[in-house]
């Protein structure tokens, strides 16, 4: 194995949603990390192929019944030889199975032990069910997003589960095997999305505080409430985004546009006609003819493309932000390093009873997994 993670061993206890994203972050920077899936995984309903979950990738999976002595046994072997386990049910789960932090610290203490919730292992509502939307929206989050008079807009479930969610759970997870291995200590990971939600809103917190900030949705300057920071419908239908929030950006804007707003830039009572002058100029070409001349410039443009889209950018392309992996395009690992460079991403593997041997080499020895697999936990 390569990547900065080279050498790390995790097991992931399958879940749904921000769990597994987050195990795959691990796994793309090098981490080897086991996927322990149940003889009845749970899902969201949405049924679709394996090869389709792309945030399955770069690791193997193996099934143990968890509803067995022997199968909560074996996988206590398997965490007693791992850096850190990870986890996304809620509070108790892992402790009524029996492998609750108590018992897995007691058999490995420089364990790291990430727990991913949405309302987080402690609190009124810590049992309660939630999705994504739910817990941006008590995080205040929610609340303003979208435009003047309409109803909050969702942001899909990229701000709660995947940014609130996954991130601070690998922030947390990294900061802790760090510290295990200068103390020789590990510990266990609260990651709960209404907190890391928060914690990403804190320079809007500040912003209000100030008075730079209301709390009147699409009022603002960065909520579509400025016209110099809005996205504009162009000749076919298509869109941009325009973000010339800086003076000297501002002004080049309004150059390059040939257009002209009275007032000052940051006059509120000058916004609403800024919009209609905007508005009605880059609806005279499509958004091509305006990527053509804007694209690249510092009026700080972008077109706003589809997901299919996005993968033919020719910024992207040359980055190589997306990658091919058994003929699916999909995003390729981020952030990038210039020594420790994580290995060419593979789909997700389901091992066999031939592969499993080669899989759990790491962890188990050849006699062991055979033994395992005579009895059927494995």
């Amino acid at each position: 194995m390569t990547g900065p993670l080279a050498g790390i061993k995790v097991i992931e206890i399958a879940g749904i949603g921000p769990g597994p994203f987050a195990a795959m972050l691990l796994a793309d920077l090098g981490a080897e990390v086991i996927r322990v899936d149940r003889k009845q995984p749970s899902d969201l309903g949405l049924k679709r192929p394996r090869e389709y979950d792309f945030s399955l990738r770069n690791r193997s999976s193996i099934e143990l019944d968890l509803k067995t002595p022997e199968g909560i046994a074996m996988a206590l072997t398997l965490i007693e030889r791992s850096d850190a386990v990870m986890e996304g049910f809620r509070p108790g789960v892992m402790e009524r199975l029996g492998l609750g932090p108590d018992v897995c610290l007691a058999r490995n203490p420089r364990l790291v032990y990430g727990r991913m919730t949405g309302w987080g292992q402690s609190g009124p509502l810590s049992q309660a069910a939630g999705h994504d939307l739910n817990y941006i929206a008590v995080a205040g989050a929610l609340h303003g997003i979208g435009r003047a008079g309409q109803p909050p807009s969702i942001p899909l479930n990229l701000l709660g589960d995947y940014a609130g969610g996954s991130l601070y759970l690998i922030i947390g997870m990294l900061a802790a095997i760090i510290d295990a291995g200068k103390s020789g200590r590990g510990q266990v990971v609260d990651a709960a999305i209404v907190d890391g939600t928060a914690s990403l809103s804190t320079q809007l917190y500040g912003m209000l505080r100030a008075g730079l900030l209301n709390n009147e949705r699409g009022t603002n300057f960065i909520d579509s409430g400025a016209h110099f920071y809005d996205v504009y419908e162009c000749a076919d239908g298509k869109w941009v985004s325009l973000g010339s929030v800086e003076p000297k950006f501002y002004s080049l804007m309004l150059k390059l546009l040939e257009i002209d707003i009275p007032g000052k830039q940051l006059d509120r009572t000058s916004w609403p006609e800024g919009k209609k002058i905007i508005a009605a100029k880059i609806r005279t070409r499509t958004r091509d003819e305006w990527t053509r001349l804007l694209e690249g410039t510092d009026v700080c443009f972008g077109p706003v493309l589809t997901l299919d889209e996005a993968t033919q950018h020719p910024h992207l392309k040359a980055r190589e932000t997306f990658i091919e992996i058994d003929g699916l395009t999909q995003p390729a690992p981020a952030p990038r390093f210039s020594r420790t460079v994580p290995p060419v991403p593979h789909s997700g593997k389901q091992a066999t009873p031939q592969t499993a041997s080669q899989v759990l080499a790491s962890w188990l020895s050849a006699d062991e997994v055979a033994a395992a697999q005579k009895s059927g936990v494995l």
